[in-house]
């Protein structure tokens, strides 16, 4: 069966800058601040948490339904979507609108200037969750907030069990709509900023939110991950890059893995590692849809990292 991912589609518009912001911002004049960027060097990659998730899902073999709303501009990430086998059954077009976009400009020393359109993410509510038919599980990425809201009401009642990954939609709720969420999920997946946040504005720590659901998942980057669960803190390391070439897009790439280990009922440290492994894959390529491998060359480096055999 499929897992159901309810999240964003966007396109990234990602620039260069060949300089540093400071040298063309003067502290003393930001209040009639008028600048303008060359920026020679740009790119547009397919993105949005439930197009990542999903395609990181499909490259190792598990089967993702994403649910979203896209905009008249989707045509190429459909087509691209279909040449990789995802399904579109849940993908809702709002006429008269854009798909959600950034537009991300970083110069030299690695500072950024993001302006983000929402577009027809703020229409996410209106997909419902029993459009999507059976499936094993989903998973609650960030999206419009009324989507957000109304597709964990619609999976809860549904009795479809669910992930709750707030990521970077966190700052659009309050600490009762996070509890709700919580409350509404089976598990829930933060990185340590956003565990921090969540503890500020719910009063739950990682050990307390993993007393509410089956397993509280907390990423730490280069340092692994801990995954709270049955009175527990299991350690996961991280994987290995061979490279470190952009990090955007793998929080996604991890929490694919964990719903992979999910569907196929694995146990927590496989699946902490399938999750990392992922993650370790993603950074080594710029964009967040642009690495690629077979399940034989998963395996095989699942097993040099981590010194055992991939039963999957």
């Amino acid at each position: 069966m499929s897992a159901l991912i309810c999240g964003s589609f966007a396109f990234d518009n990602i620039m260069v800058f060949q300089d540093r912001f400071k040298n063309h911002i003067l502290p003393d004049k930001i209040h009639i601040l008028n600048v303008s960027f060359l920026v020679p060097e740009m790119r547009r990659e397919f993105g949005g948490c439930a197009g990542n998730i999903a395609y990181n899902l499909k490259m190792i073999g598990g089967e993702p339904l994403p649910m979203a709303t896209v905009g008249e501009d989707f045509a190429p990430y459909a087509a691209w979507m279909d040449e990789l086998g995802i399904r579109r059954d849940c993908v809702t077009e709002v006429a008269g609108s854009l798909t959600a976009q950034a537009f991300i400009t970083t110069d030299l020393d690695d500072n950024q200037i993001t302006a983000f359109h929402p577009g027809a993410m703020s229409h996410s509510a209106h997909n419902a969750v029993s459009a999507a038919g059976p499936v094993k599980l989903g998973i609650i990425a960030p999206d419009g907030r009324d989507g957000m809201l109304a597709h964990a009401e619609q999976m809860q009642a549904a009795g479809i069990p669910f992930i709750f990954d707030p990521g970077q939609g966190m700052p659009m709720f309050d600490g009762d709509d996070l509890t709700r969420f919580v409350d509404a999920a089976t598990w829930v997946t933060v990185n340590d900023y956003e565990s921090e946040l969540m503890t500020e504005r719910t009063g739950l720590a990682p050990e307390a939110l993993a007393e509410r659901v089956e397993a509280c998942i907390v990423t730490r980057g280069a340092e692994g991950s801990y995954i709270y669960t049955g009175g527990e803190r299991i350690e996961v390391p991280a994987a290995r890059p061979a490279a470190i070439k952009d990090p955007t897009g793998c929080g996604d790439a991890y929490r694919a893995g964990l719903l992979y280990g999910l569907m196929h009922d694995l146990p927590w440290e496989t699946t902490g590692r399938i999750a990392s492994l992922l993650g370790a894959i993603k950074i080594e390529h710029a964009g967040t849809q642009n690495h690629r491998v077979t399940r034989a060359e998963f395996a095989a480096r699942y097993a040099r990292e981590f010194g055992t055999a991939l039963d999957w």
